[in-house]
């Protein structure tokens, strides 16, 4: 019986990691429960600074002021928070605007709701070991380049900057390794020659020595040099239909989200790192506050879409993606986002 009890413990453990495995997305828990609407949003990797506001509107309570019960969920990549939203599992997505374009492209309506950024707040790193022989995009041929996943923006920027310096996309091999560890551990062990990741990753992997800084686009000075303009990237963004059927739920979203922002502009990055959970300064709280100060210039103050900005996005998407390229004069930026929500914040 002893040992009946001990195989069916171990079964049962076995299984229970099985599942854990299975499952790709994690749920960072509800604010306060409060009377209002509830709303799940799928976050693209709820610890990087690009997405900071999503964690710090709940950390500072400013779900529950506004009066809405939002549950964050996380994805390792923003391609597959677009995923939940279209699936229905979530009613928003925090990942970059570009998808809404991509989204168009393919008959889809989704749109931004609150403009977290104007800038893509990521950078392309080089291997250490790959310093001397990646100098620009122009070396990108033949080379093995990180992306969170195949479809994500980061592989958007990644083609970008490949076909801008004369490489096809057919000359580099894009990498999916995700972000933090698994990407810090694909650049140690050879697996990637560069990629394009965000802080707290690109802080951890200074420090470590492991990689160098090729091009920098977390503030609109560094977006201008490497695309051309300012490139809107993290935002909420949600399925058109559902914003049109729900205001009043967008609004008190909204609401909140902006409040955020104001006071992101108001505290500083040793203030708002204090705020955020304490495992997402893995390389330390000073290193941890560094990544956000280099991070912060990303960022709106009012959640408005940069009037240039989603022509800066559609110039990008047009060098080369397929459902894209040669149709740039069908797609309807005025439909991508909307600043209905933000522009009523008080």
């Amino acid at each position: 019986m002893r040992r009946t009890a001990l195989l069916a413990a171990a079964l049962l453990l076995t299984l229970t990691a099985c599942a854990n495995e299975a499952s790709s997305s994690h749920s960072a828990g509800s604010g306060p429960a409060v009377d209002g609407p509830k709303v799940k949003i799928m976050v693209g990797g709820l610890d990087k600074v690009i997405y900071l506001p999503a964690m710090l509107t709940q950390r500072l309570g400013h779900f529950a002021e506004a009066g809405v019960n939002v549950e964050l969920l996380s994805e390792p990549a923003g391609v597959n928070a677009t995923t939940a939203l279209l699936a229905g599992d979530v009613q928003g997505a925090v990942g970059f605007y570009d998808h809404t374009i991509d989204l168009q492209a393919k008959g889809k309506e989704v749109q931004s709701v609150v403009q977290f950024s104007q800038a893509p707040g990521e950078v392309e790193v080089v291997s250490a070991k790959q310093a001397g022989a990646i100098r620009s995009g122009a070396d990108f041929k033949g080379k093995k380049l990180g992306v969170t996943s195949i479809g994500s923006s980061t592989d958007f920027l990644t083609k970008y900057l490949a076909v801008k310096n004369g490489v096809a996309v057919s000359e580099f091999s894009p990498i999916a390794v995700g972000a933090g560890q698994t990407f810090i551990a694909a650049m140690q062990q050879g697996s990637i020659d560069a990629g394009m990741t965000t802080d707290p990753t690109v802080a951890n992997i200074l420090a470590k020595q492991i990689g160098t800084v090729l091009y920098d686009m977390r503030t609109p000075e560094g977006s201008r040099a490497a695309l051309g303009g300012l490139y809107p990237s993290s935002s909420l963004y949600m399925n058109t239909a559902w914003v049109q059927q729900n205001k009043e739920t967008v609004q008190k979203l909204a609401n909140a989200f902006v409040k955020t922002l104001r006071w992101m502009n108001t505290h500083t990055p040793e203030e708002i790192a204090a705020r955020m959970p304490a495992d997402y300064a893995q390389g330390g709280a000073e290193q941890y506050a560094a990544a956000i100060k280099a991070t912060l210039p990303m960022f709106t103050t009012d959640g408005v879409m940069p009037p240039e900005g989603p022509k800066t996005v559609l110039a990008v998407l047009g060098a080369f993606h397929p459902d894209v390229r040669g149709k740039e004069g069908s797609i309807d930026l005025a439909r991508t986002y909307t600043t209905e929500f933000v522009s009523k914040v008080r």
